[in-house]
């Protein structure tokens, strides 16, 4: 027997009608293309659009393809109307519950009557069109309350209730809200709690990175780098989403009513993952660390000024808050229930997941070529004047730690020998004591102190190379016979640029020696490291400041020059000559 041709033991199932909610949005286009080539599903796409836009992406021209043979149906559904969702459910078996896209989160109603309320709107729509499956899609978020590292958290973990940002927020409502309409009325729900979702097409991550690079601010680490972090690529979301409608009937006890973390099942450092992007986009990656407690520090104390002010201290303050929590935290979730219970596995790999989106965001790559790389191992204008050296590394805080200490030990040294009111004879040679007593001391140490090997001090640490004291030399002879140069000019009086050179340098000295020498090493001592690290990450800002100064006053002293007499010394040159070739009245003729 058969049935249009086709055996009745083949013949195929009938489509299934799903709604994909937000489904113009980041994660819904994904869904919505990965549904539309399955071949047995017809998709609603609803969305806050009022029509439909497509552009020539792969996924719109499969969805076009789709609205032409109506396997798919456009439906423009704003979530606080009950009638619009109503209209867009009626005859579905499936809703897929994505992320809202473009919600000003400044406008706390807004968000909370379209997230909280418009949730409660589509849970009560589904009863009502008797809609069999919900699969909303949340976040990890949920579980995160920015002051503790989760290690490989599983659905145990119970939402905090307590946020920095008002998205997570509402979406920790939202999902309770879900979960809790679980079987009533015969409808089956479950979340999906997504981690770090990235991909093709989502408009926060990558673009908010670019900003960044853009002003020199992706150069540093928040901490020390070492931080894990689970990410999602875009597709295994959406993939998961099918698994889970699969799973509502197959696993009904087991996926109804609960929560599953979705992540790549690779875990990596937080830093690292940005790097991959950055450097792939064409952009340095982070490679100054910055101690957490100073940078969240600073963050209080911009809230804190706000506040003080009377300033309005919006979302966006307390959002930048939470997103350094995000990156200074370990934040890794076992995914054992999802690949257990929906069958959840990731079909594509963070590898193949990061060459996507840096090439989907092509666009946005530094001038304009993903072959346009930057040599990051190239050093900056600072580093050269230091030397590129270990004092380099020091004054530029490679290290912070070695940093630190540095300033640390230099601070130490300036209070023995400026603060502590003694004479420098007097505070050097108790120094010296000090160090002779400690190198003796340890000079007679056993080898071996409780099983403990004492390593002896190389008499080449105390010695200068032949080589080092002939650059030394040689460099101090350059710099004598450098100033003698400047006198002979002087001397001549034929070069003003030396005159105002010379006479700014000794004007600049005249107001050093008028401080106090304490005064003069100490302000020196907190401008070695800070003065070369803050030109290094605003170089190109400071060097477009110091042009235009430059510029103005080579302007200004070329019209100085102009209204200037001759140079002394050519003019008693010239005297001199016509003094011996034309005589006393030639001499007069020239004074005149």
């Amino acid at each position: 027997m058969v049935l249009n041709d086709v055996p009745l033991g083949e013949a195929k199932a009938i489509p299934r009608t799903c709604v994909v909610l937000n489904g113009r949005g980041f994660l819904g286009r994904s869904l919505v293309s990965s549904l539309l080539k399955l071949d047995d599903w017809i998709v609603r796409v609803a969305d806050s659009a009022h029509s439909l836009l497509l552009d020539s992406s792969d996924s719109d021209s499969l969805l076009s393809d789709s609205l032409s043979s109506a396997r798919a149906h456009y439906h423009q559904v704003d979530v606080r109307d009950v009638s619009q969702i109503k209209t867009a459910l009626e005859g579905a078996s499936v809703l897929f519950y994505m992320d809202f896209t473009n919600l000003d989160t400044n406008d706390f109603y807004t968000c909370y009557m379209t997230i909280v309320q418009g949730t409660k709107n589509v849970i009560n729509a589904c009863r009502e069109c008797q809609v069999r499956k919900l699969i909303y899609n949340s976040t990890a978020d949920v579980v995160f309350d920015g002051s503790h590292d989760i290690h490989n958290g599983d659905e145990s973990l119970i939402c905090c209730w307590k946020f920095q940002d008002v998205w997570c927020d509402l979406k920790a409502q939202a999902e309770a809200l879900v979960l809790y309409a679980n079987n009533i009325d015969g409808l089956l729900t479950c979340a999906l709690r997504p981690s770090n979702v990235f991909g093709p097409g989502e408009t926060e991550l990558v673009p908010l990175l670019v900003n960044l690079a853009k002003c020199g601010w992706t150069k540093f680490i928040i901490g020390s780098g070492e931080n894990m972090s689970d990410f999602t690529y875009s597709e295994n979301v959406t993939h998961a989403h099918i698994c889970a409608a699969e799973a509502l009937d197959s696993q009904t006890v087991f996926v109804a009513g609960k929560a599953f973390f979705i992540t790549n099942f690779e875990p990596m450092k937080f830093s690292e993952f940005l790097s991959l992007i950055l450097e792939g986009l064409g952009y340095q990656r982070p490679f100054i660390k910055l101690p957490t407690s100073l940078v969240w520090h600073i963050l209080l104390l911009i809230k804190w000024t706000y506040e003080k002010l009377g300033l309005r201290i919006d979302n966006h303050t307390l959002s930048t808050c939470f997103i350094f929590q995000l990156v200074s935290r370990t934040r890794t979730f076992d995914c054992t229930a999802a690949r257990k219970h929906i069958g959840y596995s990731p079909i594509v790999s963070l590898e193949e997941g990061v060459s996507s989106t840096i090439e989907s965001f092509s666009h946005l790559a530094r001038a304009s070529s993903l072959t346009n790389y930057c040599k990051f191992n190239e050093q900056s204008k600072v580093e050269k004047l230091l030397g590129g050296g270990k004092v380099a590394d020091i004054l530029l805080w490679r290290d912070e730690k070695k940093s630190f200490t540095s300033f640390l030990a230099m601070f130490l040294l300036f209070h023995w020998f400026f603060l502590c009111e003694r004479t420098f004879i007097s505070s050097a040679a108790k120094l010296l004591l000090l160090v002779s007593i400690i190198l003796f001391g340890y000079g007679i140490l056993p080898s071996n102190i409780f099983g403990f090997k004492v390593q002896r001090i190389s008499l080449s640490c105390f010695e200068i190379s032949e080589t080092v004291m002939k650059d030394s030399i040689a460099t101090i002879a350059l710099l004598w016979n450098k100033g003698l140069h400047y006198i002979e000019s002087l001397a001549k009086g034929d070069d003003w640029n030396n005159f105002f050179k010379v006479a700014v340098s000794l004007y600049l000295i005249k107001l050093i020696l008028s401080w106090s020498l304490t005064a003069v090493i100490g302000v020196a001592l907190v401008l070695a490291f800070t003065v070369f690290f803050v030109y290094e990450q605003y170089e190109l800002e400071m060097d477009g400041l110091a042009k235009f100064l430059f510029n103005n006053i080579e302007k200004s002293k070329a019209s100085l020059m102009r209204n200037l007499p001759a140079p002394v010394g050519g003019y008693c040159t010239k005297l001199l000559r016509l003094k011996r070739g034309n005589g006393f009245s030639s001499v007069l003729n020239a004074c005149i």
